[in-house]
């Protein structure tokens, strides 16, 4: 029996660098993903891709997932690792979702393989949480939970509230007459060399003065003495209250509102969390001067990537778009394949 697996990338509108630290997030799913076509095999995993070069080829019984080659196949081998299946797969994965471009390219393709292999979608909460495990494994990234519940638990026409700590998830409804464009700025990047991990250790650092983050408040982090740690604190204190600042702005229908608060959440990404380039910089200005445009910023992790933009139904961009539309469903997993377009 051929299955099919399909999970989709995601954007965040709003909420970076926010999860890891237990904060709020609202992001949303795109129609672009990353399909998975397998029939069930005795005790290999065999995994071949249009898109990415090599083979996935591994036993059931895995290690060391990140000494796996090639190296998009240590994903798959984390979840094995992480599942532990009794039966393999042979199959192929056919992609349209960029990788190194902020869009969760990586929790996407642990969230089909973990599909396939007989993780239940159905609760949601373990499922990201095993794939995030996968994720540490295989990259020795420390990501936060923000990607996997995303890419699983997205609901169609909604973005996603998600507290990163209780991970309690509220869908918000999309108000009628807008999309979302996201914009490639042709910079790409790895999480496992950028100072990600370093900007995480910061944020511990911070809270060793002022406690847990999540609960602080923009002036908690204003009598931390370091002026670096100040400013990591700042950012996260900050954008956790635009989340639900935005969120409102969102059920008032009060658009022009919403893109400032994306523009505010831009400009504490560039300067006091410092993850933003001068690629995404220019992108976001070219952006917001752009008529029908209500905000822009940088999504994801930064250093790279994409940026996304909040704009009126059929607005005209003249820069090189990955992907525009309405926040789009969560993961599946059926018996009826079906390519990628």
């Amino acid at each position: 029996m051929t299955l099919r697996a399909w999970a989709p990338g995601r954007v965040t509108l709003i909420g970076d660098h926010t999860d890891y630290t237990g904060g709020r997030a609202l992001p949303m799913a795109i129609g672009l993903g990353i399909e998975l076509l397998a029939d069930r095999a005795s005790d290999w995993i065999i995994l071949g891709s249009e898109e990415l070069a090599g083979v996935a080829e591994l036993p059931l019984t895995i290690d060391d997932p990140s000494k796996v080659e090639p190296g998009w196949a240590r994903y798959v081998a984390a979840v094995v690792r992480e599942l532990r299946p009794t039966d393999g797969l042979t199959g192929t994965l056919h992609s349209n979702l960029p990788i190194g471009r902020g869009l969760s390219s990586s929790a996407a393709l642990e969230v089909a393989v973990a599909a396939m292999l007989g993780a239940n979608l159905r609760d949601p909460v373990a499922a990201a949480q095993l794939c995030r495990r996968a994720e540490h494994r295989a990259v020795g990234v420390l990501c936060g939970i923000m990607d996997q519940l995303a890419v699983i638990a997205a609901v169609e026409d909604h973005a996603l509230r998600l507290d990163c700590h209780s991970l309690e998830m509220t869908p918000v409804p999309f108000p009628a007459g807008i999309e979302v464009v996201v914009v490639d700025s042709g910079q790409q990047r790895e999480l496992e060399s950028s100072p990600y991990e370093t900007r995480r250790a910061e944020c511990g650092l911070a809270e060793s003065h002022i406690g847990p983050l999540r609960l602080a408040t923009p002036n908690d982090a204003e009598t931390i003495d370091d002026p670096l740690l100040r400013r990591r604190a700042r950012h996260v204190t900050t954008e956790n209250q635009r989340v639900d600042a935005f969120i409102t702005a969102l059920g008032a229908q009060d658009l022009r509102h919403a893109g400032e608060l994306m523009a505010a959440s831009h400009a504490s990404l560039r300067d006091d969390y410092e993850v933003s380039t001068p690629q995404l910089d220019a992108l976001v200005a070219h952006l917001r001067g752009t008529p029908g445009v209500y905000g822009a910023r940088l999504t994801g992790a930064g250093f790279g990537g994409c940026v996304v933009a909040l704009c009126a139904a059929g607005t005209l961009i003249d820069l090189p778009v990955v992907w525009r539309g309405r926040p789009g469903g969560g993961a599946l997993l059926t018996e009826e394949p079906s390519l990628v377009d």
